[in-house]
């Protein structure tokens, strides 16, 4: 069990780590783009060469890349649906490049097509997106906090995506935002609550499709389907409720990534290491 956060790649991807090492992370997440859009960065043999010297030398022992917020496979707009369609494909053969574990995107919203119809083009989309891959970063879904139209704070509608038949052939998983289900009604407060979820997570998707964690808190209270991130212990979920997630046996050998503020996300890595020390 391992605890990161997202940071920033300014001036290039090979600098991630060291800004990781900065905070305190043991693994880290980063764009490998702008997350708005507009001019990809080439990786290039230096850049990857680079990277992994910064690695090592910060002894970072996993990444990840999250990709662009602009993203949607439920979109009428066709620039939008195959512009999404691209971005993941570039960014698993990015993520592979250098050696990246997982990319963990969302999907979208279905407000342009309604669930129904939003859902076969995501089906889709992804299918097309992974079609001949033969790289090594695996796309996680991120359970997302719903509001509006979200594709995916429902572990229902996350299984269905992942259950399609022109996917499960694919190697896919899930990255199990804390503030995101919870937001989204899946009480994570006390130990009979986390029980509970990863139960209900275990029947519905399944825990061999569970590769990581993003670990924040929530401004949001429970159910509220509002994505607001708090650092821990501070919000509605609070430190006991990271104890008793922390003390799950589906959680074990995970990696927890925080995407705090950086005012305070050095406080947060280090009450996670503290509550994993006591166990």
């Amino acid at each position: 069990m391992f605890f990161g956060a997202h940071v920033s790649f300014a001036g290039g991807i090979f600098n991630a780590p060291l800004n990781a090492a900065h905070l305190g992370c043991e693994v880290f997440q980063m764009f490998s783009r702008s997350p708005q859009g507009g001019s990809v960065p080439p990786i290039t043999p230096e850049i990857i060469k680079l990277f992994r010297q910064n690695i090592e030398l910060c002894s970072q022992r996993e990444w990840y890349i999250h990709t662009p917020y602009f993203i949607n496979f439920a979109s009428a707009n066709n620039r939008i649906y195959y512009g999404s369609i691209s971005v993941i494909r570039q960014e698993l053969e990015r993520g592979s490049l250098i050696g990246a574990r997982y990319v963990m995107a969302h999907l979208g919203s279905y407000k342009d097509l309604g669930q129904k119809e939003g859902d076969k083009k995501v089906v889709a989309g992804l299918a097309e997106a992974l079609k001949g891959y033969k790289g090594t970063t695996e796309l996680l879904i991120e359970i997302s906090a719903g509001a509006g139209a979200v594709i995916g704070d429902m572990f229902e509608e996350v299984a269905e995506i992942l259950d399609a038949p022109k996917l499960k052939k694919y190697p896919m998983g899930v990255c199990f935002d804390t503030a995101h289900a919870f937001a989204s009604g899946y009480d994570l407060r006390t130990p009979e609550a986390v029980a509970a979820t990863f139960k209900k997570f275990d029947q519905t998707i399944g825990l061999k499709r569970l590769k990581m964690f993003h670990c924040n808190d929530s401004k949001a209270d429970l159910n509220e389907h509002k994505d607001r991130h708090e650092h821990i212990g501070r919000g509605h979920i609070g430190e006991d409720g990271f104890r008793a997630l922390l003390a799950h046996k589906a959680v074990q050998n995970l990696s927890f990534i925080c995407e705090t503020e950086h005012d305070f996300v050095r406080e947060d890595l280090a009450l996670l290491k503290k509550i994993r020390m006591s166990f």
